[in-house]
């Protein structure tokens, strides 16, 4: 393991000192032995690929993670936050990347939410809006403190939340993913009054998987693998590709499940196209989204949280109804106004929450025969003839344990997964999409839904899998496109690409 390194002189106090902190979860390791320095009037990047453990440091110092080991200090004294309440009553605030504004409330009233200035027993309205007007002014955020939040671009309701943080008198404030849903400009307008902030001396902790932003925004960058802080290091003096040669960690023994080096891809340009998505659009979560599902080919869609994965993946299940683009099933426009269209389509879905679409207190044959009950008992249920497809359905995945009476709730993850998969495969669908398929599982189950995947490829399946992981994307695909803000921004197709291609065009 490197030795890591702190990158801010040591003439500049500490504002916030951990050191040996370590926290798993169910067994599993989530952090391991982390120093971490925070010093006063700096920004501070976090970077690391998802599940590095980087967000579960930073619940730690906001007070929501509760039971570590370690120490940590404020300020020189030491502290343990038994809550957020705790923690923001320190002097911590965190803005989350899904913001917590109140829509239907103005300006001020999110600015002062929860402590609106009274006078006798009722709010002061005037105080407030001024108070705001002037809180904001000092930001150096030009809003009118009485329109309404929700008629707000993302940008200023960031800002403003960012206010509200600060209003509560945080000395440090904890960013997550502050520039995933922000335009150019916007990105921009953050960042005068990030180092706005900086100035009046409070400290920043700025956590992105843009990892432009952060080299432009940060005084200290921070790069965290496999739960470990790997090195810190001043932003003026390293590059983007030294950051990731970092948070994949090149040459090192850890590396089993990277790929760091070229992985070839064999598209199949001649195949027909299954599914063909023109202009496709949903506010500003995604837009002008073009792309082509071919038969017998997994097109892989990557890139970081917050880019607009996950809104394509619904809308592509009639989860989502987009505002602009078309959708066509072998050349014929079809129009996916719910899920039960996208069905009928010929269209199925896994999401990246297994709990969303399965029941974990029945069992692993009801959860499989769900999808064609219509088929095999229009009036009253059949059992046996559930039972019968379930089990051909465990023999072929290889369900472990494969008795299908057994409750869902009793499999590994992976396992559960394959019960995902083989409740669409009991009907068989023209197109799968899946979100995050290889989330939270360990080598095997990975290497297990891997294979199937591809078999179901070989079998002439069309297959969407988006991911915000490259490995996952890599291992599956056959051709890849990433995106970026809601836009595709790259293509790579009969080619050898490897993951840090990927993340440097992400």
């Amino acid at each position: 393991m490197p030795q890591a390194s702190e990158a801010v002189s040591g003439d500049v106090p500490a504002r916030l000192a951990m050191s040996g902190v370590s926290k798993s979860f169910g067994g599993v390791a989530a952090l391991r032995d982390v120093d971490f320095t925070l010093r006063a009037g700096e920004i501070h990047g976090l970077v690391g690929e998802n599940g590095a453990g980087k967000s579960t440091l930073m619940k730690i110092i906001a007070g929501v993670h509760t039971r570590y080991q370690g120490r940590m200090t404020l300020d020189g004294h030491p502290v343990h936050f038994r809550s957020a309440r705790d923690a923001l009553a320190a002097g911590i605030g965190m803005v989350h990347q899904e913001l917590s504004v109140v829509p239907d409330l103005t300006v001020a009233e999110n600015v002062y939410l929860g402590k609106q200035p009274t006078r006798g027993g009722i709010v002061d309205w005037r105080a407030m809006f001024e108070g705001a007007r002037e809180h904001l002014a000092s930001l150096g955020i030009e809003v009118d403190p009485r329109a309404r939040m929700g008629s707000l671009t993302i940008g200023l309701q960031q800002l403003i939340e960012l206010a509200r943080v600060l209003f509560s008198g945080a000395r440090i404030v904890i960013l997550d993913e502050p520039t995933s849903a922000l335009s150019p400009p916007e990105v921009q307008r953050l960042f005068e009054v990030l180092r706005s902030v900086r100035a009046s001396g409070r400290s920043i902790v700025f956590i992105s998987h843009f990892l432009d932003d952060v080299l432009a925004i940060s005084d200290t960058v921070t790069i965290f693998r496999n739960g470990r802080r790997i090195v810190s290091e001043a932003a003026a003096g390293v590059d983007k590709a030294w950051v990731i040669e970092r948070m994949i960690g090149r040459g090192h023994e850890e590396l089993e499940e990277s790929y760091t080096g070229n992985i070839a891809l064999d598209s199949k340009p001649r195949a027909p196209v299954v599914l063909a998505v023109r202009g496709l659009g949903a506010g500003r979560a995604f837009a002008d989204v073009s792309l082509d599902i071919r038969a017998g080919e997994v097109l892989g869609v990557y890139g970081f949280m917050g880019c607009g994965l996950i809104e394509l993946a619904r809308a592509l299940f009639g989860k989502l109804r987009p505002k602009a683009g078309t959708l066509a099933i072998d050349g014929k426009t079809v129009r996916l106004s719910n899920t039960a269209a996208a069905r009928r389509a010929g269209i199925a879905f896994v999401p990246e929450s297994r709990r969303s679409m399965l029941f974990y207190r029945e069992p692993v044959y009801k959860n499989m025969s769900i999808a064609v009950l219509g088929r095999i008992g229009r009036l009253w249920l059949q059992p046996s003839a559930e039972r019968a497809i379930a089990r051909r359905h465990a023999e072929a995945l290889s369900i472990r344990p494969p008795t299908v009476e057994t409750l869902l709730q009793s499999l590994s993850g992976g396992n559960q997964q394959k019960v995902a998969l083989a409740k669409w495969l009991t009907w068989p669908p023209r197109v799968l999409v899946l979100s995050e398929p290889t989330r939270g599982m360990d080598v095997g189950a990975k290497d297990d839904v891997v294979a199937i995947l591809r078999r179901l490829r070989d079998e002439g399946l069309a297959v969407v899998v988006l991911s915000t992981e490259p490995e996952t994307v890599l291992s599956l695909a056959d051709r890849i496109v990433v995106m970026k803000k809601g836009r595709i921004v790259g293509e790579f197709a009969g080619e050898a690409v490897s993951k840090d291609r990927l993340l440097e065009a992400a």
